[in-house]
């Protein structure tokens, strides 16, 4: 078991466990892989093989990794990241000391200082729907909606806010909106906006805007590339 002041360990074990005990390893490899935006070449330098060697584990072409080279693989992962500044390890680590898994909480930020929701929107490319109660946020939490909405209680769900409600959440995993809204609506206080990626407005439920507006808080969509919004919100502020 990982040490629980360890994030790297944590993460370590979390990510080989997945490789490991897939039905497929070589996709689970591969989305690790481009989720630390990794390349194969990039790895293979850092392993000291070819590239062929990781592409050919990743499309089955190679008999499946052991444990001895998955744990390699996985360190030279996070080898590479702290050699970055340590971007994934950080963000893991912020995940799991707010008590969820990294597959309700993609992940949970608290900024130095507030940030205007223009600013916000720009850099996750959203198109602003209702203004809320306020015009700035100090932090934000991206939550796969159908995960924490037939997994968290509501005690857990308001641990989505983090340090403070004064933040945007925003919600993955949507297709017209409803469950995130109707969720709002339960929940006190209210964040200060909510983002929900994969739509547009043509897309949206009809009463999403209305409830956005009862419970005082900005609603915006966006339906850029889920990974261009994580590398959007890892440079705020």
């Amino acid at each position: 078991m990982s040490d629980p002041d360890d994030p790297r360990g944590q993460l370590a074990e979390r990510i080989a466990g997945e490789i490991t005990l897939s039905d497929d390893p070589g996709a689970t490899l591969r989305k690790w892989r481009t989720d630390f935006g990794v390349s194969q070449t990039d790895l293979a330098d850092h392993l000291d093989v070819s590239s062929s060697v990781v592409s050919d584990y990743e499309s089955g072409r190679r008999e499946s990794p052991g444990i001895g080279v998955v744990a390699r693989i996985v360190s030279g992962l996070l080898d590479i990241d702290e050699r970055r500044g340590g971007d994934r390890i950080r963000q893991h680590a912020r995940v799991l000391s707010a008590g969820f898994e990294s597959d309700i909480v993609s992940d949970l930020r608290e900024y130095p200082t507030a940030v205007s929701l223009d600013r916000f929107y720009d850099a996750v490319g959203a198109t602003p729907l209702t203004d809320g109660d306020h015009d700035h946020v100090t932090g934000h939490t991206v939550i796969d909606s159908i995960e924490a909405i037939t997994r968290l209680s509501s005690e857990e769900f308001y641990r989505l806010y983090g340090q403070s409600t004064s933040r945007a959440l925003v919600f993955t995993n949507v297709t017209r909106g409803e469950s995130p809204l109707v969720a709002m609506r339960v929940v006190n206080p209210t964040p200060h906006a909510v983002v929900l990626h994969g739509l547009d407005r043509e897309d949206l439920w009809e009463h999403a805007p209305k409830m956005a507006r009862l419970d005082g808080f900005a609603l915006a969509v966006t339906d850029e590339p889920i990974d261009d919004v994580l590398d959007a919100l890892r440079k705020i502020p």
